[in-house]
């Protein structure tokens, strides 16, 4: 498992991140294939058995399954779970840096969210 975007994560984790995102964005839903292994590894310049791996820590994180012949899809649940495992991760990992980010700078919390408002 791994935060989104983590610019200084491994290939294979960021491929897992994007994947990650589609997922929670919605543009994977449950019984959706994802795209094949070569696919994915030319749309991002990166090696297959890199794209491989990211895909198997899908598989066994019970995200996705391998239907042998056809591809890999979407579990149903699988954006729920998924969403509950990067905000645990978030809380854990990255909220820590970003509050005392906020800390450092002098910045209040509430102010940034009312930026985000406008």
């Amino acid at each position: 498992m791994t935060a989104l975007n983590s610019e200084d994560s491994p290939v294979y984790l960021k491929l897992r991140a994007t994947i990650s995102a589609a997922i929670l964005r919605g543009d994977f839903r449950a019984g959706d294939q994802l795209p094949s292994v070569r696919a994915l590894a030319a749309e991002h310049g990166a090696n297959p058995l890199t794209v491989a791996k990211a895909y198997q820590s899908f598989q066994d994180d019970g995200y996705v399954e391998v239907r042998r012949g056809v591809g890999m899809f979407v579990l149903p649940g699988a954006a729920e779970k998924l969403k509950i495992a990067e905000r645990e991760l978030f809380l854990k990992t990255s909220w820590p840096r970003i509050k005392s980010h906020i800390d450092l700078l002098g910045l209040d919390a509430a102010d940034l969210l009312e930026r985000e408002r406008v």
